[in-house]
């Protein structure tokens, strides 16, 4: 059974023929597996055998990449889900063109069709996600840090998503629209929210002047949560970042979302000395300063999270009798979130 129902089931054979269909029918699996950790997409880890003549070719020290397969197309998905490979592909190009520093995943190979429905081929990158280290993990934050600040200096020509997707001229046009997106998904899936939806697009209108003192839409990651931060020990033996995954769900907008994700569950505000957030100042020479307007758009992104996680849920199967702590973590989470932003 997939971990959710977004999530295709594969086989080696399966993967055998995204391979050939990604590369050429002479290119062969040497070996693969599943990875784990996402709940949107199938995701697999190959070995492609070595190069013959006349084989289909890979982009040279790419025998070890990921295969990321889409949703099928009877699952039933978010707004803000849709053509999230498409995304992806578009994001790890981007950031490798304009943000070398960052080390994305190489894209190999992006495809689409019938049979097979949508894929995605990038370079498998070394080392191992945050939570499965086991030494210091302060250096590699810091390093996470570094590289969202890069990121944020890319900007965009619209506030939100690319591609036509939800977005708009000003960030609080965008955000709200968002939150809409959310609130829409929500209501179709029956998810109960805390207040009435009318409450939410109130208290995100409330604060509509506070957002619009974002004009620049910086590229950002969004999903920067530890599972998707990859690290190595280096020459010295300490622990540094050397990838960063999972850029599907990126959009343009206020650079204080990206703080989110990292800490998740925590306050920005409240941990001025976390390593990302040091590391994150040392790289755009500014120190972070929390303001009053900083603090409540920060009380609105963590709501848009705790929205967006909450209605989630049903697509990703999860339920208050399958996983009872999420439901409960998430609904007080929430819950605080409104209560700030109301007392504002």
């Amino acid at each position: 059974m997939p971990v959710s129902p977004t999530q295709r089931v594969l086989s080696p054979d399966d993967v055998v023929d995204f391979v050939r269909s990604s590369f050429g029918p002479d290119r062969r699996v040497a070996d693969c597996g599943p990875l784990s950790g996402g709940g949107f997409a199938a995701v697999w880890w190959v070995r492609l055998d070595g190069e013959r003549p006349g084989a289909g070719r890979v982009a040279p020290g790419h025998r070890d990449v990921v295969l990321k397969v889409a949703p099928p197309p009877t699952a039933r998905l978010l707004r803000y889900e849709t053509d999230l490979l498409a995304a992806e592909a578009r994001y790890f190009r981007l950031v490798a063109e304009r943000a070398p520093q960052v080390p994305v995943p190489p894209v190999l190979h992006h495809g689409r069709d019938r049979r097979l429905g949508e894929w995605l081929v990038t370079g498998r990158l070394p080392g191992r996600a945050l939570p499965d280290l086991d030494g210091d993990d302060g250096p590699v934050r810091a390093d996470l840090g570094a590289a969202t600040a890069a990121l944020h200096r890319v900007t965009g020509d619209r506030f939100g998503y690319d591609a036509g997707r939800t977005g708009g001229a000003t960030w609080s046009a965008a955000f709200t629209a968002m939150i809409d997106d959310l609130i829409a998904d929500a209501v179709d899936w029956q998810v109960p929210l805390p207040v009435p939806p009318q409450r939410l697009r109130a208290l995100v209108t409330r604060h509509g002047e506070v957002l619009d003192t974002v004009r620049r839409p910086a590229l950002l990651h969004f999903d920067c949560w530890d599972g998707n931060v990859l690290a190595d020990r280096d020459a010295d033996g300490a622990y540094r970042m050397c990838g960063l995954v999972d850029g599907e769900r990126f959009l343009y907008g206020d650079p204080l979302l990206d703080l989110v994700s990292p800490l998740l569950f925590r306050r920005a505000e409240d941990e001025p000395t976390h390593p990302f957030l040091r590391g994150y100042a040392e790289a755009t020479g500014v120190p972070l300063a929390f303001d009053d307007g900083a603090r409540r758009r920060l009380t609105l992104y963590r709501m848009h999270l705790h929205l967006l996680m909450t209605s989630e849920m049903p697509s990703r199967g999860i339920t208050p009798k399958n996983d009872p702590g999420r439901h409960t973590l998430l609904a007080e989470l929430l819950d605080r979130d409104l209560v700030e932003l109301a007392a504002d």
